[in-house]
């Protein structure tokens, strides 16, 4: 790397930097500077997203009073233009007037596109680096390629950190990024990620690999990239202060897979019994991609959810028993050797809540669906001795498994006719449309209602067997139990049950209170 007049104070910074830097936007320079004020409790590296003000120049004072009062603070300022995909309109010349006026305010860092670089006179960025440390930065808004052509072309203008993000469209972008920053990161200062949902693996594993810090949200609701991160989630759920060579990942692996909260109760259970693990959202649009992502990153444990659970099947090395019965598999480990073996731990998740409240032998259980979870919960349920009816919206696939598992098959206008003990909806019905319900509110004749679907809490089913005086069994208690379990199987530790559903729970009430938020500001 080139030297410079500050490259010394460049080091210096780079040795004692988080690893974490937070965005900051405003709706005017006041906000953003108590918005910053707010969060630097927590978080003592931040970001001044300039370019999100309407008049970015009147926010320097407000930010040199801030810094002068926090000496502790870190601070990078940004001022993007459009054409980078940032939001300030101004001509190259006023963009780094505005950054030299914030490191005079104190910013020990400023942020310069590559595309704004390239037409600069370079006396001009040298004079600016010699006030703050310089990141030269590139983004990639549609995917995640020539990497280390990027690299080449920013190298040839001296900066003290590089920072290349691009765009996740597929896990698989997430290993390139990751052994980019691997190969380079003893070369250059790096700052390296994906964007979008399926880029959340480089937001919390690139530390790692070599980036020099990541990227965070102050919230929920100031995103200042597609797919950023809260620093409290980044820090409290995902522990990335923690995160080492030694660190194992696990993650849960869907499509969709954004409303799971595997890695909220996962994440706990680890942090809980001191294991060095973390575990993230896999995004997965297909399945070659996720094994691709198991192998290279590599992955030591996966949750299969939706559509992967009888897909993956046929991809591993071994399995045992019930998932061999079922055909599904919801629980992967990947051994030292690289193979990977199923387990299936859907049917924990039936039996043990069911167990704790009827005896299952000779019990009548209707199941709803042939699908994976269904699959499980018949076999399961056969297994304790149990009655088994299965009804499903198509009979072929509901007959071929009546005679897999011995079970038997009904169809919907006997419904009004028969009573059970247990009726289980192991259908995805309800969880997307709210209003939709499997059955009818006359059909459902039963002591309990077991609801696989734990988001939403209370689906249109759930509402109706209330309303009939059916005590209701919430999918929230499958959840848990069946991810218990697979904790054990990862880890060879006792699952802290109780500690993962009280997480759980309080997700779930988190989650409720800002959909009721959001229909509340719609109002």
């Amino acid at each position: 790397m080139t030297a410079s007049p500050n490259s010394f104070a460049a080091k210096l910074l780079h040795q004692r930097l988080p690893r974490v830097c937070v965005a900051v936007t405003g709706a005017d320079a006041s906000d953003m500077v108590e918005k910053a004020e707010a969060l630097i409790r927590d978080n003592t590296f931040i970001e001044f997203r300039l370019d999100y003000l309407a008049h970015p120049a009147l926010a320097l004072p407000k930010i040199k009073k801030f810094t002068d009062h926090h000496p502790h603070v870190t601070a990078i300022a940004t001022c993007r233009r459009v054409a980078s995909d940032g939001k300030f309109r101004g001509s190259i010349v006023s963009q780094l007037d505005i950054l030299t006026k914030s490191s005079a305010a104190g910013c020990q860092l400023v942020d310069v596109e590559l595309q704004s670089a390239v037409r600069c006179n370079p006396q001009q960025l040298h004079k600016l680096r010699s006030k703050a440390a310089l990141i030269l930065s590139h983004h990639d808004f549609r995917g995640t390629k020539n990497l280390d052509e990027t690299l080449a072309k920013m190298v040839s203008i001296p900066a003290d950190f590089y920072k290349i993000v691009s765009t996740a469209t597929s896990l698989s972008d997430n290993v390139a990024i990751m052994k980019f920053l691997q190969e380079n990161g003893d070369k250059y200062s790096l700052i390296g990620l994906c964007m979008a949902e399926q880029g959340i693996i480089s937001r919390v594993l690139g530390v790692r690999a070599g980036s020099v810090f990541t990227f965070a949200a102050a919230s929920p609701d100031e995103k200042t990239a597609p797919g950023q991160i809260t620093a409290q989630e980044l820090r409290n759920t995902y522990r990335i202060e923690q995160i080492d060579a030694a660190t194992r990942v696990y993650g849960v692996a869907g499509d969709p897979v954004a409303h799971s909260l595997s890695p909220a109760i996962m994440n706990a259970a680890l942090n809980r019994e001191n294991v060095n693990g973390v575990y993230v959202a896999l995004h997965a649009k297909t399945l070659k991609d996720l094994l691709m992502c198991v192998r290279e990153i590599p992955i030591h444990g996966v949750s299969i959810t939706m559509p992967y659970k009888q897909a993956i099947v046929s991809h591993l090395d071994n399995t045992d028993s019930q998932t061999t019965k079922i055909g599904a598999c919801n629980t992967v480990v990947r051994a030292q050797d690289g193979k990977l073996y199923g387990f299936n731990t859907d049917t924990v998740g039936v039996v043990r809540p069911l167990e704790q409240r009827i005896t299952l032998d000779k019990s009548r259980i209707l199941v709803l669906g042939a699908g994976g979870a269904a699959r499980a919960a018949v076999f399961g349920l056969k297994e304790r001795g149990a009655d088994v009816y299965i009804l499903n919206r198509s009979a072929i696939p509901a007959q071929k498994l009546a005679r897999q598992a011995k079970a038997r098959t009904i169809k919907r206008p006997d419904l009004k006719k028969l009573s059970f003990d247990v009726i289980v909806n192991a259908t995805p019905v309800g969880m997307t449309n709210t209003r939709e319900s499997p059955l009818n509110a006359d059909e459902i004749k039963a002591r309990y209602l077991f609801e696989m679907i734990y988001d939403p809490p209370e689906t249109q089913l759930v509402k109706l067997a209330k309303d009939r005086g059916v005590e209701v069994i919430p999918g929230i208690e499958m959840f848990v139990h069946q991810a218990a379990r697979q904790f054990e199987i990862w880890t060879g530790k006792p699952a802290p049950w109780d500690d993962m559903l009280k997480v759980v729970i309080v997700a779930m009430q988190q989650r409720q209170a800002a959909k009721n938020g959001d229909r509340t500001s719609k109002k």
